[in-house]
């Protein structure tokens, strides 16, 4: 098996666990053994599912401010967690591939290989949900045909990002391109670096 197919795999096991209860407080029961990559996969797809359902709630118009304010919190720390977990996952590939010798003329790519899989991650749910409006009984053939129009440009894009995270681990694997990782260094979550955070604590 493909390491896209197991991926996709994984996220929509994810995807349909989360919603047998529908619950952005259902605790995660991750059926893969903690360390392997499919662990990994699995929770980075939960962190993926939960948030959306939060980035839904939190557009509510008649959301109260308070409300709304600690759903924002809880997605900035959604974000900080997945970051987080991307960097594990590109740990993984790390490992896989660091006895390779790239070659003289060997590329860089612009991204690493875990913020792929994390946009494949981000497009299962997109086909989910786009799924979910084609299917629905309360709405006009225009909709349903609108959203049919966008499903097949999402499956479209699902197979084609596939191809290119498989043919750049194939690339890496073979040194013509550079296995090579910068961390994000996100400054906003981090009382030493934003200044609002480190201005008030020096109050």
């Amino acid at each position: 098996m493909m390491f896209t197919d197991n991926c996709i795999k994984i996220f929509n096991r994810a995807i349909d666990d989360y919603h047998f209860q529908d619950d952005v407080d259902s605790p995660i029961q991750n059926p893969y053994s903690e360390g392997a990559i499919e662990y990994l996969l699995y929770l980075k797809c939960w962190i993926d599912t939960v948030q959306w359902h939060l980035e839904d709630i939190i557009r509510d118009p008649n959301i109260e401010p308070e409300k709304a304010l600690e759903i924002k919190r809880r997605i900035d720390r959604s974000n900080q967690e997945r970051t987080d977990l991307v960097e594990k996952i590109d740990d993984y590939f790390l490992d896989q591939f660091r006895d390779v010798a790239p070659s003289e003329n060997a590329k860089i790519n612009t991204e690493s290989p875990a913020w792929a899989v994390d946009r494949l991650s981000i497009l299962r749910l997109k086909i989910y949900h786009m799924k979910e409006q084609v299917a629905r009984a309360d709405t006009d053939e225009a909709h349903q045909q609108k959203c049919m129009s966008k499903l097949d440009v999402l499956l479209e894009q699902e197979k084609d990002l596939s191809t290119s995270i498989e043919q750049l681990l194939e690339d890496y694997d073979s040194g013509e391109r550079v296995m090579k990782v910068y961390r994000q260094m996100k400054m906003y979550n981090d009382p030493k670096l934003n200044p609002v955070l480190y201005g008030k604590n020096k109050s």
